[in-house]
């Protein structure tokens, strides 16, 4: 590539694939373009890398959901990549881990129309918006394991099972003990609960706990915005948009720059809007 470009000739490339360590050519997977723009302009060190798109940036909310949401001019790469794991499908993750990784600065940009995009890069404006997205992602169960010994190690044993066969949880809610029990409920893909449950029971010897269900009609909504350090009240904003619409939260998870509630997927549109419209006017 770089002897072509030394010549001035436009280089066309490829994405989607790559070798693994025996030199077999693979494909990368969901978003592998996407990783494929970033690694090359990574290699090369170049200034920008533009991904091309159906939409015009990266928006506070889905566009087509919600009509007030609104364009970003620049966000940081955390705060990306915390939207795109959450269910924004701007941009796919692991393409922004590795532009994280490199430096090297994204733009998304629409390929209908010749307007400017959203910047994604380390630093952004410290002032600004708060909140720079709010997201939605219906890919999620969750199991709870009823009446578990309330004694160590019982995380561990519940969460090892769990590895083993390569399940990713999330969110993670253990009750106070009581009668020396607990009950614990966690998230995972919907893909993966049916597998979950059945690693669960076949271990029942291992964890001692009692029943174990699994709701399939949940979703997460998110908010991202790393202005949420330094600033008080974030939750309680999210909470009041939640309760004023009478929607009922089942888990919260929190980090520095996102907080996640589970809720009812069936509630799940009517929280995005009331959430974009509490912090995003």
């Amino acid at each position: 590539v770089e002897s072509e470009l030394a010549r001035n000739r436009v280089v066309v490339v490829a994405g989607f694939q790559g070798l693994n360590r025996s030199d077999d050519i693979t494909t990368l997977g969901r978003g592998g373009s996407d990783t494929s723009a970033v690694a090359l302009a990574a290699a090369l060190h170049a200034d920008r890398c533009q991904i091309f798109t159906d939409v015009e940036g990266v928006y506070t909310a889905d566009p087509r959901k919600i009509p007030k949401a609104t364009k970003l001019k620049e966000i940081t790469f955390d705060e990306m990549l915390e939207l795109a794991s959450l269910g924004a499908q701007v941009l796919n993750n692991r393409s922004v881990e590795l532009a994280k990784k490199y430096n090297v600065e994204l733009e998304v940009i629409s390929s209908i129309n010749p307007v400017p995009g959203t910047v994604v890069k380390e630093e952004t404006k410290v002032e600004g918006m708060l909140i720079k997205g709010v997201a939605k992602d219906t890919d999620v169960a969750v199991l709870t394991v009823k009446d578990v010994p309330d004694v160590p190690g019982m995380s561990f044993k519940i969460f090892s099972l769990l590895a083993q066969k390569n399940i990713n949880v999330d969110i993670i809610l253990q009750t106070t003990g009581r009668d020396g029990k607990k009950d614990m409920s966690f998230t995972v893909p919907l893909g993966d609960a049916e597998s979950a449950v059945a690693a669960l029971k076949n271990a029942t010897h291992r964890i001692g706990g009692g029943d174990i269900t699994v709701d399939k009609t949940c979703a997460k909504v998110s908010i991202v915005g790393a202005g949420m350090q330094s600033h008080s009240g974030v939750a309680s904003t999210m909470f009041e948009a939640l309760f004023n619409q009478n929607i009922n939260i089942k888990m919260i998870s929190t980090s520095e720059i996102k907080i996640s509630v589970i809720i009812d997927e069936a509630d799940a549109d009517k929280a995005v809007a009331a959430i974009h419209d509490a912090f995003i006017n």
